[in-house]
């Protein structure tokens, strides 16, 4: 939902608008191509979906809204509702069309009905953690109101708008609206937007619980079973403007990233213990921001895909190409994970910045009892860049006393008195290219001044804190310390020796030929995914055996990809996706020196049984 207020801000400037609707110093994704940027890695990675066939603003758009007559517009929360509506209605009304609008928030339960419904899935107030919801996004309206409230026969056009609107059974023609996860966010923070059915906004971590375990869940759910019926997708994220294609035109462009190499579209963000890394060598970030500490480069539920055309963008949701083409991205491993993509790249970044909180991840059991996942956080963390003094904190001392580390931890939250972590947790010297497995139970911290490449299960939020360094967060508060969850989950049995042996990859050369080699960085038993690397001067050719490959260039400046006759260039740092419906693909690289090249992907066999 839209605050009351928002729409009204006609006499402010676009850039107090922008400013007062969102919360951050990051830039909105430009609605048209700005290649301004130099040689390297690029934040908005595009995949051309052919001449004229994404449509730029409410003009074009209300062209074709008076051509259909009856017109359904959904899409995801957060969007700005009552905004879109009235930037439609002035284009319609130029038009010469007698329009009625209809908005989804009158068809609303009480709100007091809708937080008795959602409350089952948000868990203790004071934790971050709820339980993915099982309802559906039916349940938070009055459907035998909606069902009786028909458009009027005698307007020029007629319009349902809000998430939802195809709840309605209209005979209609359907657009929805597609809102990327980062710039939700930045609403969220500027307490531009509510939850659902919401009127007031809550603080951001509330309304980023309420978020991921319902508001999302249910929103994917409707999206995924309305895609089907969608005429016109539209990307959300401008404030003044918006960009459109038909559905059939996007569905073959998804269907065409499906057998080809492709980028998602990361995003940056900065925290407590953030560094300069990103800020360093990605150029186009935003520079006033005082650190960044994560990339997310490819985590599936908040990253999207921007298609171009003619010049203009448009972003859908990562998870409209697995609706669309599970099975083609992930091959052999759809039936195991659905339309859920598996494996994170994200960067962790403390280039003079500071130590990640002492951690761990649930168990398997424990994340699908507790919090409604599927798969939990099996993380490793690949040392893409660091200096000379750079460690990770990993595994227990040999002589881990648990109960004396719980009442240290205890004694530190209670009385905020600095812990010696390393008559605890053993540390470890960083090194490029090293790999460090960090299996769920598994405690760990990246140390400051390590670039982390964190290949990982895509869950992602499940971190369980014990000793965050007497750190506060950007707003000055202290982080969530959460040692109750953590030591239902530690394996003090992952100490001594045993770490060196067991959690720290081993490369060998895996296979070889001339002017290239593939190694194997063997992950731990417990992980579902594998690593390997492959080194090549000239180029190499991989067969992909129905398995998705998630990549990046970790050394070399730059490299293409061919599949058939086409060719995609990435550059360093840049994570690509390699669908397992490509039979196989070359790796060329046009960079000079040895190009080193990092491949994750689902283990052999993995998920066989089910």
């Amino acid at each position: 939902m839209e605050l009351k207020g928002i729409s009204d801000l006609s006499e402010t400037t676009g850039s107090e608008r922008t400013a007062a609707l969102r919360k951050t110093k990051q830039e909105i994704m430009p609605a048209e191509m700005q290649r301004t940027y130099s040689d390297g890695y690029d934040i908005y990675p595009v995949h051309p979906l052919g001449n004229g066939k994404i449509q730029f603003g409410y003009d074009t758009l209300a062209q074709w809204v008076v051509e259909q007559k009856t017109v359904v517009i959904d899409g995801y929360v957060g969007n700005f509702w009552d905004r879109i509506a009235a930037d439609l209605t002035a284009e319609l009304e130029i038009l010469g069309a007698k329009t009625n609008v209809h908005h989804m928030h009158d068809f609303l339960k009480p709100e007091a009905d809708i937080e008795q419904l959602v409350k089952p899935f948000l868990g203790s107030e004071d934790s971050v953690w709820g339980t993915k919801t099982s309802l559906d996004l039916a349940d938070f309206y009055q459907l035998d109101a909606l069902a009786s409230h028909n458009p009027h026969p005698g307007d020029t056009v007629n319009i349902l708008i809000g998430t939802g609107a195809a709840l309605c059974g209209w005979d209609a023609s359907v657009i929805y609206i597609d809102l990327p996860k980062n710039e939700l966010q930045h609403r969220m923070n500027a307490s531009a937007i509510t939850n659902l059915g919401k009127s007031v906004a809550d603080k951001p971590t509330t309304m980023y619980k309420r978020f991921y375990f319902v508001d999302w869940v249910v929103c994917n759910k409707h999206k995924e079973s309305l895609l089907s019926r969608v005429d016109v997708l539209a990307d959300g994220q401008g404030i003044d403007w918006i960009t459109w294609a038909y559905m059939p035109d996007m569905l073959t462009g998804l269907k065409s990233l499906s057998r080809s190499a492709f980028r998602p579209r990361p995003w940056f963000t900065p925290g407590s213990w953030g560094g300069q890394w990103i800020k360093e060598h990605i150029p186009q970030v935003n520079q006033e921001e005082s650190n960044y500490a994560w990339s997310f480069e490819l985590i599936a539920p908040e990253n999207g895909l921007v298609f171009e055309s003619g010049g203009f963008l448009l972003e859908v949701s990562f998870d409209c190409l697995m609706v669309v083409a599970g099975s083609e991205v992930l091959g052999r491993h759809h039936a195991h994970f659905g339309n859920e993509f598996p494996i994170r790249f994200d960067f962790l970044d403390t280039f003079d910045g500071g130590n990640l909180s002492i951690q761990c991840h649930p168990s398997l059991p424990y994340i699908r009892e507790h919090f409604g996942e599927q798969i939990t956080q099996d993380e490793t963390y690949y040392i893409l860049d660091c200096a000379p003094d750079a460690k990770v904190y990993l595994g227990f001392q040999e002589d881990i006393d648990p109960v004396e580390f719980r009442e240290v931890l205890e004694n530190s939250l209670e009385n905020n008195t600095a812990v010696a972590i390393d008559n605890y947790v053993q540390t470890f010297p960083a090194a490029k290219h090293d790999l460090f497995l960090i299996p769920n139970g598994t405690v760990h911290s990246s140390g400051k001044n390590n670039l982390v490449l964190e290949i990982s299960a895509t869950p992602y939020i499940f971190t369980f804190k014990m000793y965050d360094w007497l750190s506060k967060d950007l707003n000055g508060d202290p982080r969530p310390i959460n040692i109750e969850h953590a030591f239902k989950n530690l394996r003090f049995d992952r100490k001594g020796k045993r770490v060196a042996e067991e959690h720290i990859a081993k490369p060998y050369v895996l296979a070889q030929g001339d002017g290239w080699k593939t190694l194997h960085l063997p992950t731990h038993e417990d992980h579902f995914y594998d690593v390997n690397r492959l080194e090549f001067e000239d180029e190499v050719t991989v067969q992909t055996e129905q398995v998705c490959h998630v990549l990046m260039l970790v050394e070399g400046t730059e490299l293409s990809v061919r599949i058939g006759d086409q060719q995609t260039v990435f550059r360093y740092a840049e994570t690509f996706v390699i669908p397992a419906a490509v039979p196989q693909y070359t790796l060329v690289n046009i960079g000079g020196g040895v190009a080193k090249v990092v491949k994750a992907f689902v283990k052999d066999g993995y998920g066989s049984a089910s």
